[in-house]
């Protein structure tokens, strides 16, 4: 009788230390990068020089540009961005504007907890939460490799979300892996 008190006691206690995440991060599949403050992006403007060159995205969220000033580039996407530029620089500057946008640097992921190497990494397209801590080494033995805290880099506080293998990541995202408590 007592025996099954205490093993009672000790479920509930149990239960009560498990934190349950609700939230899914979505899959890397269905994410669309949006430009952000900090990346570096490379425009060229087809036979014009001097329209052309790389650019970083200021803590506004602009780009300065020549002969049209400071455009916003922050929360559209690179295809959004390219066709804005288009309509601007083919309206007044150059007849028939030809642009290309390519992304040369994203914004750096960083993980901390428990993982075998915390620290900033480099962000590719496409990354996975999987791919990102694989390069920090993988889990130690006391992660808990069920649940994630992330604080997107436009968000104040971190969320936590279920691990799941193709969760995607983001340009800017703090990952943090929590220690497991059994």
């Amino acid at each position: 009788m007592m025996l099954r008190a205490i093993a009672l006691i000790l479920g509930v206690c149990l239960t009560g230390c498990t934190t349950a995440a609700s939230n899914e991060l979505p899959s890397v599949n269905v994410v669309q990068y949006r430009l952000a403050a900090g990346d570096r992006i490379k425009i060229e403007v087809f036979r014009e020089k001097d329209l052309s060159g790389e650019y970083v995205i200021n803590d506004e969220g602009l780009i300065g540009l020549p002969m049209v000033g400071n455009v916003t580039a922050a929360g559209k996407t690179p295809a959004e961005l390219r066709g804005e530029l288009t309509r601007l620089f083919g309206t007044e500057y150059v007849r028939d504007a030809k642009i290309t946008l390519d992304l040369v640097s994203y914004q750096p992921i960083y993980i901390l907890g428990e993982v075998q190497k915390p620290g900033e990494y480099t962000y590719s397209e496409g990354m996975s939460l999987f791919a990102l801590i694989a390069k920090a080494g993988g889990f130690t033995y006391r992660a808990n490799e069920k649940m994630v805290y992330i604080r997107h880099s436009r968000e104040g506080a971190e969320h936590s979300y279920k691990l799941t293998s193709g969760a995607a990541v983001l340009p800017g995202d703090t990952i943090r892996i929590e220690q497991r408590f059994f």
